[in-house]
């Protein structure tokens, strides 16, 4: 690792620790050329999986785009900034453990709104209402029907 102070060309690594979500490594080093010291972090680079859309394109899985879908539905809610963030997570994992490197939209859709349908109907519903695309009240007087006779809603 080059110091970015002088740019000598090696470091020794004082102190290693795992980043505070501990997906990462944090670690202290200093230089043997001017003896100041600085921070590293190293991760684990992830492939993201290619998104298939239902007109064809195809384009990376983009973690910040289902987030904010996901604070959309939220907005208002009782739900939790940490809930957002495990469920966001949640569906990551999910999708990293996907048998193909491409993954149809659908299947992520899906898999959103088998979440929510569990942690609140509400988020559910307007989620649903853009993905699939609601063109009157009628469907979604539908949508809640069939979620008010779904056993899978666990309220918070």
């Amino acid at each position: 690792m080059n110091c970015p102070f002088c740019r000598t060309a090696d470091s020794k690594v004082i102190d290693s620790r795992l980043t505070a979500d501990g997906r990462g490594i944090r670690r202290r080093r200093e230089c043997p050329g001017c003896r100041n010291r600085f921070t590293t972090y190293e991760w684990v680079q992830e492939s993201a999986p290619i998104v298939v859309k239902k007109d064809g394109r195809r384009e990376p899985f983009d973690r910040n785009k289902l987030q904010e879908g996901l604070r959309r539905a939220f907005q208002k809610r009782p739900v939790s900034t940490g809930t957002l963030e495990d469920l966001v997570r949640t569906i990551e994992r999910t999708l990293s453990e996907f048998p193909s490197p491409e993954i149809p939209s659908k299947r992520i859709g899906e898999l959103v709104m088998d979440h929510l349908a569990r942690i609140d109907h509400v988020a559910y519903v307007r989620f649903a209402s853009v993905y699939k695309n609601f063109r009157d009240p009628e469907e979604f007087a539908q949508e809640i029907t069939r979620l008010k006779h779904g056993s899978d809603f666990k309220p918070l």
